[in-house]
């Protein structure tokens, strides 16, 4: 793993993000390096999994549509984990490597339902 990738820890299962080069990122890569994050996340509208960061980071808003597998910034206090597509003005973060459909993302989540999931440095 490289300074572009953070690692994304769920029931047990640690899978690698690939980081979009933003200010965004930057930030949530620079909030990493004092501790880990962890995120209680909800399921909302069937497409994605929700939770509060406790604290904003810097929004790279434009049209986005979303697939299986990003890493979203929503309103600069939200993650946002999509398991289906969606389209609005979004900050892209990065994107969960080698997640294809949403089949595979369900699985990685352990399905529906409120999870906690860790975001750390590599």
């Amino acid at each position: 793993m490289n300074e572009q990738t953070v690692r994304l820890t769920v029931q047990g299962r640690t899978l690698t993000v690939t980081l979009e080069q933003n200010s965004s990122s930057a930030a949530l890569l620079e909030r990493l390096a004092d501790s880990d994050l962890q995120i209680r996340m909800d399921d909302y509208g069937d497409m994605e999994k929700v939770g509060a960061l406790g604290f904003s980071l810097p929004c790279n808003d434009h049209p986005t549509t979303t697939r299986p597998g990003d890493l979203i910034l929503y309103q600069g206090n939200t993650l946002t984990l999509y398991y289906d597509t969606n389209q609005w003005n979004f900050t892209l973060l990065g994107r969960v490597d080698g997640v294809t459909s949403r089949e595979q993302m369900l699985d990685l989540l352990g399905d529906k339902g409120a999870v906690t999931v860790t975001l750390s440095r590599p």
